[in-house]
């Protein structure tokens, strides 16, 4: 029984610390703009993106969480299957630690401005990341990056009228 507790015990210990403050990470980072697989300028989840938003594996790094690059800090507000199944690091990885890497892709306006900011930086890098501490963090995070004048898709509830619903 005492070691079931403390199996339990260190568990829980490490589930609280993945999802909550700051930690680093090995990332396999890649870039994205409007048009190149992401629709023009929205999100999956219909929020406008823009530079400074990144793309994440939402059960690895929570959505409103802060990724820290060297250069730059971006906000996790969008997904996508390539990031969630790591193709990039799975297909380009020299070892171990580099085919595990998490990836995140980092949203910019143009071609030009990603493609150069890929070329000018490593493949694989260490990243912190901040995580909201509580839920009100998250939609506060999430309120500053979606303007008040366009509108939040949810899901995909239409009205009889055919136009998308607001929240």
């Amino acid at each position: 029984m005492k070691g079931l507790l403390t199996a339990v015990g260190l568990i829980l210990l490490f589930v609280c610390q993945a999802f909550a403050g700051e930690h680093s990470a090995l990332a396999r980072v890649t870039v994205y703009w409007p048009g190149e697989g992401s629709g023009a300028k929205a999100a999956w989840n219909g929020a406008r993106l823009s530079e400074g938003h990144c793309a994440v594996n939402p059960k690895k790094i929570p959505y409103g969480s802060k990724v820290v690059f060297h250069d730059a800090e971006c906000l996790a507000v969008d997904s996508g299957p390539d990031v969630v199944n790591r193709k990039a690091a799975r297909s380009c990885g020299r070892n171990a630690a580099e085919r595990n890497a998490i990836v995140i892709d980092r949203f910019f306006y143009t071609k030009e401005k990603a493609l150069a900011w890929a070329k000018a930086n490593p493949h694989f890098m260490m990243v912190r990341v901040r995580t909201p501490d509580t839920e009100a963090g998250v939609l506060k995070l999430v309120a500053e990056t979606v303007p008040t004048s366009s509108p939040l898709l949810v899901g995909n509830t239409r009205d009889t009228s055919g136009s998308w619903c607001r929240p």
